[in-house]
């Protein structure tokens, strides 16, 4: 297997993991150090992050991937994020940096004005 087969491998499985709510299945492709950046959320550790999955995806009513794009230790998928919230659909982007088939980092990139309203319930 490749390392760009490795990446393709841990990122989708990672997404695909996520969006079920299968925050297990998620974490094996997570390595370590590991680092997460959206508008709303920052984690420096793995708990962090995968303690956010479950309120994150009951919000989620669908998703549509619009674009992969995999290099041999990053990924970036483009997709939009169906909400069941005055948002609506939201056009995400999503940056991964991965070391030995692992994801380490992860940018999550999207318009939070829309979600202003909500802050106070999405912040930590």
């Amino acid at each position: 297997m490749t390392t760009l087969d490795q990446t393709r491998r841990a990122v989708r499985g990672y997404h695909e993991a996520r969006f079920r709510g299968d925050v297990a299945a998620a974490a094996t492709h997570l390595g370590e150090p590991f680092h997460f950046r959206s508008p709303f959320i920052s984690s420096d550790d793995r708990t962090g992050h995968l303690a956010t999955l479950p309120g994150f995806v009951s919000i989620v009513t669908g998703v549509d991937l619009i674009s992969e794009l995999y290099g041999e230790a990053e990924a970036t998928l483009v997709y939009d994020v169906h909400t069941a919230t005055p948002v609506g659909t939201q056009r995400t982007a999503e940056h991964f940096r991965l070391e030995d088939g692992k994801i380490t980092s992860i940018a999550l990139l999207f318009d939070a004005s829309p979600w202003q309203a909500m802050r106070p319930h999405i912040e930590p």
